[in-house]
């Protein structure tokens, strides 16, 4: 099995939001959503096999274990991500995604901030993420690394696969 590659620091850094936008909970039925719910499923789907992608589609997102989030800057949507619960102490990060014009300006980063506060604020005390190990999902395992996250074995029904990267995060009990 091939293991994760994590090549970033362990020191987390807190990259400024250049784009000043507001994350709040988000409906992914709403069209510019889709849209960049299908651009992100085709993106895992053009790199990852279809048996070893996870990517939530629309429906997906509306399981009721599930809070979506949109982040919008001028109404722009410039990302996405979600929560899932697992279990009262135990979350995933689901369908991190951020628009291409809005990359490498902190939406993914202030995106992840915002989820894993919303999983304090629940009083969950561990999280969790599935992504891929190709190199072109290098820099969302840079992200996640730097925000904390270690690498670690499949978790709720995944299983584990030379195509996938399961990561986690224990959360203290005040943000950071």
């Amino acid at each position: 099995m091939k293991l994760c590659n994590i090549t970033a620091k362990r020191t987390v850094y807190t990259a400024a939001v250049t784009v000043p936008g507001e994350i709040s909970v988000d409906d992914p039925r709403r069209p510019d959503v889709r849209a960049l719910l299908e651009r992100h499923l085709t993106f895992a789907l053009s790199i990852t096999p279809p048996e070893h992608s996870f990517a939530l589609d629309v429906d997906g997102l509306l399981e009721p274990a599930i809070t979506f989030y949109g982040y919008r800057a001028d109404g722009e949507l410039l990302g996405v991500g979600a929560l899932k619960r697992i279990c009262a102490e135990q979350a995933e990060i689901k369908s991190m995604h951020t628009a291409v014009a809005a990359r490498g300006r902190g939406v993914g980063r202030a995106m992840l901030n915002h989820l894993l506060g919303v999983a304090r604020d629940h009083g969950y005390r561990r999280v969790y993420l599935e992504t891929g190990t190709m190199i072109e999902f290098e820099p969302a395992r840079a992200l996640y690394a730097s925000a904390g996250f270690v690498a670690c074995g499949p978790f709720a029904d995944y299983q584990a696969s030379e195509d996938n990267c399961f990561m986690t995060l224990v959360l203290d009990a005040v943000a950071t």
